[in-house]
């Protein structure tokens, strides 16, 4: 079985790593240079950049951060935000990015995650979807969660893998910053639909939430943000308790 991967999350706006709880009211976590090579260097697999308001802002992600981070880690570096072409990706696996995350113009254009794919490789294309419940049914939401789309989470998912995605990372709006969890139910239902890699996101509280969403959920990695910025949970702990619950990681 192929180890499980524990990855930490740094959102940035304005340059400063921040977090909050279910998209909202963020509040600042730190420099992300220092953090990402704390990380690099203290048991995380991968690390993921999410520049949260480019997008939003219609500006590009900031390849200078980008390239100023990767020069401090080892650790395979995923960058998300504001992408939307092949320029894009360019600069950004330039500037050092191992894998880019498209998300908001992956739904508005989806011959992009094709097109990506055909050029870059599957393994560099990252799907993100965020999704939370409405009238019982997982709704795809755009622009940091702030946009309800019509689209069907699990359905969305099975388009995204048809089109070349190597990976989703799937963040529970509902569970994301609560540490209640991760959103099991969906993710076990999302590894029924698609064969490419999970990555589970949102509601990381404590190391049982991590055992529960290898176990139960099914996902193939974990990403987390403020119980590891806010020193709440060590790495090597966690994978230590991961191993102890015949769970196959990297020590």
């Amino acid at each position: 079985m192929l180890a499980k991967r524990i990855i930490t999350c740094l959102d940035i706006k304005d340059g400063r790593a921040v977090k909050g709880i279910n998209f909202l009211n963020l509040r600042d976590a730190g420099n992300p240079v220092e953090m990402a090579k704390f990380y690099s260097e203290n048991g995380a697999d991968e690390l993921v950049f999410l520049d949260i308001s480019a997008t939003e802002e219609r500006r590009k992600t900031l390849a200078d951060l980008v390239l100023k981070v990767a020069e401090t880690i080892s650790i395979p570096f995923t960058v998300g935000g504001g992408i939307s072409s092949v320029e894009d990706v360019e600069i950004l696996l330039k500037n050092g990015a191992d894998k880019v995350s498209l998300n908001t113009s992956a739904v508005k254009n989806p011959k992009l995650i094709t097109e990506l794919a055909a050029k870059f490789g599957s393994q560099c294309i990252v799907v993100a979807i965020d999704a939370k419940q409405l009238h019982d049914e997982w709704i795809v939401h755009l622009l940091g969660g702030k946009v309800a789309t019509k689209i069907n989470l699990f359905h969305w998912a099975r388009e995204v893998e048809n089109r070349g995605a190597g990976e989703i990372l799937f963040t529970s709006m509902d569970h994301d910053g609560t540490k209640n969890g991760f959103a099991n139910i969906a993710l076990t239902k999302l590894s029924e639909e698609v064969k490419i890699p999970l990555i589970a996101s949102g509601g990381a509280g404590n190391i049982n939430h991590f055992v529960d969403v290898f176990d139960e959920g099914k996902a193939d990695a974990a990403l987390a943000a403020s119980v590891f910025h806010y020193k709440e949970i060590s790495i090597l702990e966690l994978k230590s308790e991961l191993k102890r619950n015949q769970i196959p990681v990297r020590l």
